[in-house]
């Protein structure tokens, strides 16, 4: 092998050290900070929303309703324009953001922690334990989740915590795969046989052992279900079945727009843009985190 020395090699070829910007760009790819940076956008409008909100997002004003935004001819009293309503687009963007953000968090949160669970379960039991919950997961993918989600809301209404749980189950069989198949493989290693040897109970072997190890993997699924989640509550809300006003979200601004496509098409233009983008930069902050730590990918 060819030893690399003051930029010639043993073999008398020449090579090209990496520069320092060559080495920051092959780490940190400029599509990465882009969405880093959206991502990290959406985070400060979601907490400090009730600070940037120029206007009440609720207050309505028939006199200034279907004003025009900025770049359509509008003033910069309403830099977004209004809707229907006279409403502020900007305002309730904002707003919308918060809410979507929150939701589409929380969501996340519970499937992972319901994944998690019963994929430990099944690793540690195994048997007719394992069947079962491998069962329920394939019924659970054989099943499209917005038949269910339709179905549920119809039934038990829509408030905002049925809405959040009932989000919080899409995306839980897949993290319970991936927790199951990790668990039984760090059951065959040295660290959590070495625990059980020592008289660690399954649970601290689990939590404290197991878990970290995992938790990379577990982290991916969870980016990587973030932007089904929020396409999941946009549509719902844009199908009239989701956040019901006064609450507002993103799909919820983008359905009532639909009517005014083509007299104001501002009113959806704003949230269709924050969903697309918001969703396109989670996947790529995912594929890149897997690319980075994920050990299993070379």
């Amino acid at each position: 092998m060819a030893i690399e020395q003051d930029g010639l090699s043993t073999d008398g070829s020449v090579f090209t050290e990496k520069s320092g910007l060559q080495a920051f760009l092959q780490d940190w790819p400029p599509m990465v900070i882009l969405a880093i940076a959206w991502l990290a956008l959406m985070v400060f409008i979601a907490i400090f929303a009730p600070l940037l909100t120029p206007y009440d997002f609720m207050a309505v004003d028939v006199l200034a309703r279907l004003k025009p935004p900025v770049f359509f001819g509008g003033t910069f009293n309403h830099v977004l324009g209004t809707d229907q309503l006279g409403r502020d687009v900007l305002s309730r963007a904002i707003a919308s953001i918060r809410v979507s953000i929150t939701i589409a968090l929380c969501a996340t949160l519970i499937s992972t922690i319901v994944g998690v669970t019963l994929g430990f379960i099944a690793a540690y039991f195994r048997g007719w334990v394992d069947q079962v919950i491998l069962t329920i997961v394939d019924a659970q993918l054989a099943m499209p989740f917005m038949i269910i989600a339709i179905a549920v809301l119809a039934f038990l209404g829509n408030s905002l915590p049925i809405f959040v749980m009932l989000l919080g189950l899409y995306g839980w069989e897949q993290v319970t795969r991936i927790a199951r198949g990790l668990a039984i493989s760090a059951n065959t290693q040295g660290y959590a046989a070495a625990a059980r040897e020592i008289g660690a109970s399954p649970e601290r072997i689990y939590l404290r052992h197991i878990l970290p190890n995992i938790s990379a993997t577990i982290v991916i699924a969870m980016t990587l279900n973030v932007p089904g989640v929020i396409l999941l509550e946009s549509s719902l809300s844009f199908l009239g079945i989701g956040l019901q006003p006064p609450q507002t979200s993103l799909g919820n601004m983008v359905g009532y727009g639909r009517d005014y496509v083509q007299s104001a098409p501002w009113i959806m233009l704003m949230p269709s843009a924050v969903i697309v983008v918001t969703t396109l930069s989670v996947s790529i902050m995912g594929d890149w985190l897997r690319d980075r730590i994920d050990p299993t990918v070379k």
